[in-house]
């Protein structure tokens, strides 16, 4: 099943996108979270995400190939007919108008003058008509790449003429009777020229003499030119079956050697040129019946899912490997296919081709059947890419769909890690992508104040907003990779554009009828922002300084949490940003300072009638509220005036709440200092179910238990951590033994539970301290063996609170290694004592 959403998007011209929801999002909240090191697999999947599959592994079956076969068979056609008639031109004039020129009777002189005159008109047509056609359908500001070739560069006039003569193309009418075929709007047409500068002619509509303007327009031309050559070669057949039906070549005289052989010479040359006509009206029928019969050109126009307008693209493509079978060997229009040609016309100078190129790779660039062969051959053109990333400045509002068009190819491009890679390493790309991203914020001179966001625009047609989403899209593609995520945190000016879409007012985030367009914008810039915020290394804090140091950051994330109930997808997305930011100090500082944050994810956290699909937002809220709470004396001095004790308490025995409110209060027992000791008391209310969680449960949550006990019991006097030991019916032998498996069955350090063994230690410690008859019990258990063989194993993993990828952040002020000292001094203190005991009673 596919769990991806559509939305289109309106505006002028619709775009779709695909996103991915909340299914691949909750998947998430199921890895590892900042209290384990992320492995390898992990920080891949990262990068690559869900794109892994984006190129399909089977290639659907081209649809142009249909026209280069039919352009190949086209090609024969014509070079049979094209020598056949250079055959017939040096007969003429060699044989029959060279050697019997002054024997010739007066007819057939002036049939072999006529039909030269008739094929020069061909030459003309031949020579002209394809360039005048051309110009009918749309203007032409530089040279074209295959189709004008042999019209533009062929040096000599004559060997142009010999080469073409008697070589009938179907040429005539083509442009401009498919337009209509094909429906084209005016619309479409109209923006064929949406580049061309107003400072000159439509070279479609030029009127070449001042009178006459109807019959003396260009396109009106290239009719005429259609139908001279039709006309040609129909008088052509006309003439020569004449004369080779009647062989009324005149008398020859007895023993007359002049004129012996005229006969064979005059029927050879009406032969060639009826072949050459007959081959010629065979070509046009056989292009007529695929053409106009069969609808050749609509047949692939709807395989490629090009539209309406794809009619001019698919003509155009079929012209040029026409040409090239034509002009070069017959078997080069094969090596043609479209995605090639497309991106030769997109290199072009001509804005004509240009948009053309752009049509035909943004429709194969989004298509399911096309796009895996499309972006592997775009990904290895730089040049192609390079002309897309520029096309994203065009802002003028005239240039909207060639802009529109490179976005969204841009867009699927970015897909593939490789491919972003690419885009990013291009100079300027980056800049060249926040043009898409248009806030409207005012600018203001003033130091002392910052631009309100306008909802006016220049050109309220032009689609502001499906750029904003294509720009977002663009980007979120571009940080799976974390070295582009520092490119993108070095562009001017980027990062506070990103930061104003995460703005939702609170009617949008309460309105139960906002379609899914509207909250788009807000949802995909967050996620842009939690791949920014939880970038590892240098970047990654780079990254968490800057973006929490604009000044919107956490206060839009904070309406987000206060309004957007309706929207769990919003608010886990907001919550993540935090616990990210949160592993800087600073940032830490600035959203618990910030009022009603703390207060806003405890509501989230406690709060209980939330969906079976909604579980995941209570989850990240705690986590980030245990990563606020992580190292930071005010942050825990503002979590205890919320009056959240007794409710934390009861969390522990929530299932779902457990293990986060048991890192929320351990944080805030070992962070809030020692004024806050009494207040701290009432946490020792958790010791029972502390206990029974560590006897019962393993791994995450055995390891909060164990650590959350080691803090709380500091709270507790001698009599009142034995009352705790009854009530729990548990005795302290039975932690004990408890604590060694658990050291025994982790023997080195696990990356699921870092902390395991610290804590475990710990704990021993507080007890071994607090009663001597503990130190028996754990040497009877075989504590020093196992310490020992901890001293052996101790690793950086268990020195750090929190990770960022494989990277250990907030050291703890104790090493592993310390306190397995401590332990066993401990141990070897109580054997001296007990040990002069003996010696004394003995004596």
């Amino acid at each position: 099943m596919d769990h991806r959403l559509s939305v289109k998007m309106e505006g002028e011209g619709g775009v779709h996108v695909q996103v991915s929801e909340l299914r691949r999002l909750s998947e998430a909240s199921k890895t590892s979270t900042m209290f384990e090191p992320r492995g390898l697999n992990s920080i891949e999947k990262r990068d690559s995400g869900a794109d892994d599959n984006f190129f399909p592994s089977t290639t659907a079956r081209a649809p142009e190939k249909k026209l280069t076969l039919f352009a190949l068979r086209l090609a024969v056609l014509e070079k049979a007919a094209t020598s056949l008639g250079t055959l017939g031109f040096i007969w003429a004039t060699v044989v029959l108008l060279g050697g019997f020129a002054i024997t010739l009777d007066k007819t057939d002189f002036w049939f072999i003058t006529i039909i030269l005159l008739i094929e020069g008109t061909r030459i003309f047509s031949r020579s002209h008509e394809l360039e005048w056609q051309h110009q009918a359908t749309w203007s032409i500001t530089g040279a074209g790449i295959n189709s004008f070739r042999m019209l533009r560069s062929t040096p000599n006039l004559l060997l142009q003429s010999v080469r073409s003569l008697f070589r009938p193309i179907i040429v005539a009418k083509r442009h401009r009777r498919d337009m209509v075929e094909a429906n084209v709007t005016p619309r479409c047409r109209d923006t064929l020229s949406i580049r061309t500068s107003t400072r000159t002619l439509n070279s479609s509509d030029v009127p070449l003499l001042p009178y006459a303007r109807w019959f003396f327009l260009s396109r009106h031309i290239s009719k005429l030119l259609y139908w001279l050559q039709l006309l040609s070669a129909t008088a052509c057949v006309v003439l020569s079956s004449m004369k080779l039906i009647k062989r009324n070549y005149g008398e020859v005289a007895k023993g007359d050697t002049d004129r012996m052989n005229r006969e064979s010479a005059l029927n050879i040359f009406y032969a060639l040129a009826l072949a050459e006509a007959l081959l010629f009206l065979m070509e046009k029928a056989y292009w007529e019946w695929k053409i106009s019969y069969c609808k050749l050109l609509d047949e692939v126009n709807k395989e490629c899912e090009l539209g309406p307008s794809g009619m001019v693209s698919i003509r155009r493509f079929f012209y040029d490997a026409y040409s090239r079978c034509v002009n070069e060997s017959i078997f080069d229009g094969l090596k043609m296919d479209i995605v090639w040609f497309s991106m030769d016309l997109l290199a072009s100078n001509s804005p004509d081709e240009q948009l053309i190129g752009a049509r035909i790779l943004r429709q194969f660039a989004v298509s399911e059947r096309f796009s895996g062969d499309t972006l592997q051959k775009l990904g290895i053109s730089i040049s192609v890419v390079e002309r897309l990333v520029e096309m994203l400045n065009w802002t003028d509002h005239k240039e909207e769909e060639i802009r529109l068009s490179a976005a969204e190819i841009l867009s699927a491009l970015a897909g593939k890690k490789q491919n972003s890679l690419r885009i990013a390493g291009i100079p300027g790309a980056m800049e060249s992508i926040s043009t898409l991203l248009q806030t409207n914020r005012t600018c203001i001179a003033a130091a002392d104040e910052i631009g309100e966001k306008k909802l006016i625009f220049d050109y309220p047609d032009y689609g502001y907003w499906t750029f904003n989403h294509l720009g977002l899209l663009i980007l979120k593609k571009l940080a799976r990779d974390h070295d582009n995520c520092g490119k993108i945190g070095n562009t001017r000016g980027l990062l506070p554009k990103i930061i104003d879409f995460t703005h939702a007012e609170e009617r949008l985030l309460k309105n139960e009828n906002v379609t899914p367009s509207q909250i788009l914008t807000v949802k995909r810039s967050l996620q842009l922002v939690k791949m920014l915020a939880s970038t590892t290394g240098t970047n990654g804090k780079h990254l968490r300084r800057e973006i929490s140091e604009i000044v919107f950051t956490i206060s839009n994330i904070r309406d987000i949490l206060r309004h957007g109930e309706k929207h769990p997808l919003l608010q886990k997305l907001s919550i993540e940003i935090l616990t990210s930011l949160a592993l800087e100090e600073e940032a830490t500082e600035r959203i618990g300072g910030t009022g009603g944050v703390l207060k806003e994810l405890f509501n989230i956290f406690f709060k209980d009638c939330m969906a079976e699909n909604q579980k995941h937002v209570i989850t990240v809220a705690g986590e980030a509220l245990a990563m606020l709470a992580l190292e930071s004396k005010s942050n825990c001095h503002r979590i205890l005036r919320l009056k959240v004790l007794d409710r934390l308490i009861e969390a522990l025995k929530v299932p779902l709440l457990r293990i986060n409110a048991g890192r929320i209060l351990r944080n805030l027992c070992t962070y809030s200092g020692s004024e806050c000791f009494k207040q701290l008391r009432e946490v020792t209310a958790a010791a029972p179910t502390v206990l029974r969680a560590i006897m019962s449960q393993e791994n995450k949550l055995q390891e909060v238990m164990i650590g959350l006990a080691a803090s709380v019991f500091t709270f507790m006097t001698s009599s009142e951590s034995s009352t705790v030991f009854e009530d729990s019916e548990i005795t302290e032998a039975e932690l004990a033994n408890k604590l060694i498996q658990i050291l025994k069955k982790h023997k080195y350090p696990p990356t699921m539970v870092p902390r395991i063994r610290r804590f475990v230690i710990e704990l021993a410690i507080w007890m071994m301290k607090e009663r001597e008859d503990n130190v028996h019990t754990f040497k009877d258990l075989g504590m020093e063996e196992v310490l020992e063989g901890i001293l052996e194993t101790t690793s950086e993993l268990e020195s750090f609170n929190v990770f960022s990828g494989t990277v250990g952040l907030n050291r703890h002020n104790l090493t592993i290694h310390s306190l397995v000292e401590t332990g066993l001094k401990l141990l070897e203190d109580r054997r001296i004592t007990t040990d002069d005991r003996t010696t004394l009673q003995n004596q």
